[in-house]
């Protein structure tokens, strides 16, 4: 026969007990994620630049540990992945730019000037009170071979006026005369393209990176290269100055004959 018993005859009572419905775990380990969102106006990477010291000096308790996620944890894995691509990279442009001319000394004039660029960069990014995010860092590499392929313009134009027989000082003047308007025509339309995305809080970084860049990189190869140029290509010119003064000593000579 059934029987109706009240609830307090089978159990003690009721509790209410607060429990995580779900744990989040990173590597399996227990985790709990803070997020944010940027005031409009403000730029995320300058903002993190200005809180991570502040958070950083937050005590945790014994068994926690911070960790950084976001852009700074892909800028980071970003940074890796390419750091091992890089030397790779690097060497097969190393290895082309010595097919190209067959000598080493104008190898090493175009790749000296190659880590000068990052001055450019660190120049803009100042200015424009910006951090060097991961997207910067991608546009600086990307735009290493466009300063190569500007010196190695400049260089090859060095051989040319070389080949058609100027000395060397005046092949070097000639040269840089010829291709001054192409180099600050393709610097400057660039450079213009990238102004409107100054305002975009993504892609400001990315935009100083490739006008500081440039704006250096036009000069540093107008000016620095024909520097070097005549630097590690001493033997030619002091070559070419000792031709120019037996060339003028038997005018001389002829010139005494003739009297």
């Amino acid at each position: 026969m059934r029987r109706y018993l009240p609830l307090s005859k089978v159990i003690d009572g009721f509790a209410l007990v607060a429990k995580d419905a779900v744990i989040q775990r990173r590597n399996r380990v227990r985790t709990v994620t803070v997020q944010a969102n940027v005031v409009d106006g403000l730029r995320p990477p300058t903002v993190f630049v200005e809180i991570r010291p502040l958070i950083k000096a937050i005590k945790l308790p014994a068994g926690y540990h911070l960790e950084w996620g976001g852009e700074f944890e892909s800028a980071g894995k970003a940074q890796a992945s390419q750091g091992r691509e890089m030397p790779l990279a690097f060497g097969t442009m190393l290895l082309t730019t010595f097919l190209l001319f067959g000598k080493l000394r104008q190898t090493a004039v175009i790749w000296t000037i190659v880590p000068r660029a990052i001055n450019g960069v660190a120049l803009g990014l100042l200015y424009a009170n910006l951090a060097f995010s991961s997207t910067a860092m991608l546009r600086h590499l990307s735009l290493s071979g466009m300063l190569i392929k500007d010196a190695i313009v400049l260089v090859e134009e060095f051989d040319a006026q070389k080949a058609d027989g100027l000395p060397q000082d005046k092949a070097i003047t000639a040269a840089r005369v010829s291709r001054l308007r192409p180099l600050g025509l393709v610097a400057g339309t660039t450079i213009l393209g990238m102004l409107p995305l100054l305002a975009d809080g993504f892609f400001a970084a990315k935009a100083v990176t490739i006008m500081g860049v440039l704006v250096f990189a036009s000069i540093l190869t107008l000016i620095s290269v024909p520097v070097l140029y005549q630097a590690y290509l001493r033997k030619e010119r002091l070559a070419d100055k000792q031709a120019g003064h037996s060339k003028a000593s038997v005018v001389s000579a002829k010139g005494a004959v003739a009297a």
